[in-house]
């Protein structure tokens, strides 16, 4: 008879470390065999045999079955300790057992060490057509510990014992017996004092210390929440389950306390008061905020089965015995239920979050506001040096005027970084990847820190990959395996591999599937210069915009660019649908926003002083505000052209006027590269504009010679005024004008052995001058028509 279809239910592996990739091959094991007989046999489901199709698309055979068992038997060669001969060789053979129950050591794609877990269950496939003596296809299930080292890197820091553990709610994976490496033991009591915050290394301590593990607290990794935990006795009540529920592995699932509802809340204060009339003071009364966590666990805390009469509702409810008849209703009804009568199954006990878990989660509950401003950063080194500048207020200006200063709060972009922030933030709550373009520059990253080390929000691990500061685009494939590996740059150094081997990497982790593990948890990469990182086939842009796509990647990419259409001119159609909707566009400032900026500034530069004078007015700020902002509405720009201003009038002590700023921006437009503009011939101030165009265009400084020809061609026409000539050069003639360009180092052209190999309008070009100030010479020198086809504001 055959079975109806059903549609799989896939489980959640989000925030599971990833164990070492598998093969349905991997699953047949000669050196393994069972021990005992079938405990539990069901219908084969597709939770059974999901890991294999997963990897290989394997399909049950009509009828199949699977046989769930407790215990197997491993065979294992070791090499002899001396060569006296072939007997001595052959004797050398281990057998070691593994039970449901056993905590393991698993191996996993780490470097650094095994993981730490328990094996939940173990099965088989039984089908009419299986042939004697055929090696079966043997699973194991693996609930997990996580080690302090396989947790994010960016979270709220604990204390922690030597090998200490954390028992995961409900992360487990499914292996093949090959991944199991040997016996460990959980302990209940610490072999050593606490480390303070270090990420401890397991490969310095010896073989057997490395088996001996303590476990006081479960975890729920994607938050960072800790829960008091008892393993002994959670682990006695899962093995005390029904068959049914230890092949299923969720008798190992840790059950936890929900956050209590306003009503229950109310309640609970009500038998406080009556608590403290009876000089009673239960535990729960305590104050969380502020409270240490406990040294020892206390009873009422432990989440496995325990007796009822240790629950909290049984602790609280004591003082409402100190009311009339209700002890004596107690006790009556106690006598009253006869011996013979069958007792009721217990209950589990809830696991209750730490101290410092639930001062996190009241953290969390709190509404944040809709428009966030960014906090201040009093570390900056600049402000450090500003303090011990002598107390001139044109020195302390000229100095926080200056473009390499970073300010506290940076004004005018609340909006945006609460966006960011928020779109961010959901995407570490949820536990999915996502992508964000933002075409400008934003110090989200600052804050989602200072949140996640402060259990604001969800841990995270973080990398930053500058298109400016790697050698080649290829290369941010090894800066993110190696965050993902978990590698420890600061102590061994980069990793030794090809940016190839670490894509291969990478690709096999993000699809883990269910082949996940302890150390699994979300990770926000920071592209900036995100325009240095297209190549010709755009594959690097592609994959890091593919990979938060995929079903618990835990990826999130903050994609920043100078350009707002960045996507639409220059990457794909299948890059872009990978990029989805998530934009958010930094504006240029206008002349009120550049007012704020310059006034917030000088505002800095006054604190500390008794009754300074003003060292530029404000008619001078709003001039150089209004100017800029009609060219680019580049901050910095106002704020050299406001520092130089205060610059020129410092050996005179008198604030600086709006003539002051108007000589400044005349010297600032009369600088060489403005001088050598006006001194260039018609084509060759043509040629540059082509090629400002070009780069607008594709979104990339390198442009083809052939692409700037045909630009050239098509601007002879529209930039020619009545007096030029408007005869269209030969391509021999623009290239002389080319090398003239090229002569005075305007222009650089592709050099090189593979250059010459390619044809003349292959090679590429770009600009060795200011782009700003190429558009604002030219559009001055040219007029309306020039200013409006470089697309510069009058």
């Amino acid at each position: 008879m055959e079975s109806t279809p059903v549609t799989p239910s896939r489980r959640s592996k989000r925030f599971q470390p990833l164990v070492t990739p598998v093969k349905t091959d991997a699953f047949v094991d000669k050196t393994v065999i069972w021990t005992d007989a079938p405990c539990y046999i069901r219908p084969t489901v597709y939770e059974d045999y999901q890991v294999l199709q997963e990897d290989e698309g394997w399909q049950p055979g009509p009828g199949m079955q699977t046989a769930f068992r407790k215990t197997f038997k491993r065979t294992k060669n070791t090499a002899p300790t001396s060569r006296k001969g072939l007997s001595a060789r052959r004797s050398a053979v281990e057998t070691e057992t593994f039970e449901v129950g056993d905590t393991v050591l698993v191996k996993t794609q780490s470097t650094k060490h095994p993981s730490v877990g328990v094996i939940a269950s173990m099965w088989e496939f039984q089908g009419k057509e299986d042939r004697e003596g055929e090696n079966p296809q043997m699973m194991v299930r693996v609930h997990w510990f996580q080690h302090p080292s396989e947790l994010p890197r960016i979270r709220a820091k604990r204390d922690h014992f030597e090998n200490e553990v954390y028992f995961t709610l409900a992360s487990q994976a499914i292996l093949p017996p090959s991944c199991i490496l040997s016996h460990c033991t959980i302990s209940e009591a610490p072999q050593t004092a606490p480390t303070a915050r270090k990420r401890s290394n397991w490969i310095c301590a010896t073989a057997e210390e490395n088996k001996v593990f303590y476990c006081r607290l479960a975890i729920e990794s994607r938050s960072n929440i800790y829960y008091d935990f008892h393993w002994s006795a959670h682990k006695q009540q899962a093995l005390g389950s029904s068959n049914e529920d230890l092949a299923n592995g969720t008798c190992w699932h840790v059950a936890v306390e929900t956050t209590p509802s306003r009503r229950r809340t109310k309640k609970r204060t009500k038998l406080q008061d009556i608590a403290e009339e009876s000089g009673d003071d239960p535990v729960r009364d305590r104050d969380y905020e502020n409270d240490e966590p406990p040294s020892e666990p206390d009873d009422h805390l432990i989440p496995s089965l325990v007796d009822d009469t240790s629950d909290n509702e049984t602790t609280i409810s004591g003082p409402i015995d100190d009311i009339p008849k209700t002890p004596s209703r107690k006790r009556k009804r106690a006598l009253s239920t006869p011996k013979s009568t069958p007792s009721k199954k217990r209950a589990l006990k809830l696991a209750a979050p730490t101290p410092h878990s639930k001062a996190a989660l009241r953290k969390r509950s709190r509404k944040a506001p809709a428009v966030r401003v960014p906090p201040p950063n009093l570390t900056q080194e600049h402000y450090n040096q500003l303090q011990n500048l002598p107390p001139d207020p044109w020195l302390r200006a000229m100095h926080v005027l200056h473009v390499a200063a970073r300010p506290d709060v940076l004004p005018c972009r609340e909006e945006e970084y609460s966006r960011v922030l928020r779109t961010v933030e959901e995407l570490l709550e949820e536990g999915s990847g996502g992508c964000v373009y933002i075409s400008g520059f934003s110090a989200i990253v600052r804050e989602l820190k200072r949140m996640a080390e402060n259990n604001e929000t969800n841990p995270f691990t973080y990398v930053e990959i500058n298109g400016l500061r790697i050698p080649e685009p290829s290369a941010a494939y090894n800066l993110l395996w190696e965050t993902v590996s978990g590698h420890d740059v600061a102590s061994d150094g980069h990793l030794k591999a090809s940016a190839k081997e670490a894509l291969k990497q990478l690709t096999k982790h993000f699809s883990a599937g269910a082949r996940a593990g302890p150390a699994g948890h979300a990770c926000v990469v920071l592209m900036d210069e995100l325009d240095q990182l297209v190549t010709a086939k755009q594959d690097v842009v592609y994959n890091f915009f593919n990979w938060p796509t995929i079903a618990g990647s835990k990826l999130v990419v903050i994609a920043v660019a100078n350009t707002m259409d960045l996507p639409e001119r220059v990457m794909t159609g299948r890059v872009r649908s990978r990029l989805g909707m998530i934009r958010i566009n930094f504006q240029p400032y206008t002349t009120q926003q550049l007012e704020k900026i310059v006034h917030a500034r000088l505002k800095e530069a006054k604190e500390g002083l008794e009754e300074p004078p003003n060292v530029i007015n404000a008619d001078g700020v709003k001039f150089a505000a209004m100017k800029v902002s009609s060219i680019s509405g580049d901050a910095r720009r106002v704020l050299d052209i406001c520092r130089r201003a205060v610059e020129l009038v410092h050996p005179k002590r008198r604030p600086a006027r709006t003539e002051d700023v108007k000589e400044v921006i005349k010297v600032l437009q009369n600088s060489p590269t403005a001088a050598y503009l006006r001194d260039c011939s018609l084509h060759e101030r043509i040629m540059l504009a082509s090629l400002l165009r070009c780069i607008k265009r594709e979104g990339v400084e390198e442009i083809k010679w052939g692409e700037i020809e045909n630009q050239h061609i098509v601007y002879v026409e529209a930039l020619t005024s009545e007096g030029d000539p408007s005869r269209k050069p030969t391509p021999e003639e623009l290239g002389l004008v080319l090398d003239s360009l090229v002569a005075s180092r305007a222009m650089i052209v592709e050099d090189g052995v593979n250059a010459v190999r390619k044809p003349p309008r292959e090679r590429r070009v770009i600009l060795n001058l200011e782009q700003t100030e190429v558009e604002r010479v030219l559009s001055e020198v040219g007029g309306r028509s020039w200013a409006a086809a470089l697309g510069v504001g009058a």
